[in-house]
């Protein structure tokens, strides 16, 4: 069977604030003088390697993964997985 690289990116939805994202922009970007960026959202990233029959079973697969063991919480955040060939 073959084996898939799977990236879950978890964030917060976009009426949540996002202070980390905030911070990076005033305390870094803007005092770096890069004044054309205007927004900074921040992200976490799990990387999976899992073997399955297909892609679309990987990505099924994790997403069950994440939703029954609460790797996020729905209320606040959303996640958009990627499935990758090995």
């Amino acid at each position: 069977m073959p084996s898939f690289l799977v990236h879950v990116v978890i964030e917060n939805k976009p009426s949540i604030s996002d202070p980390e994202g905030e911070t990076i922009l005033k305390d870094l970007v803007l005092k770096g003088s890069f004044l054309s960026v205007k927004k900074i959202r921040t992200a976490k990233m799990l990387k999976f390697k899992i073997i399955e029959k297909s892609k679309s079973l990987a990505e099924k697969t994790i997403r069950k993964l994440c939703d029954d063991l609460r790797i996020y919480n729905p209320m606040v955040s959303k996640i958009t997985i990627e499935v990758f060939d090995d």
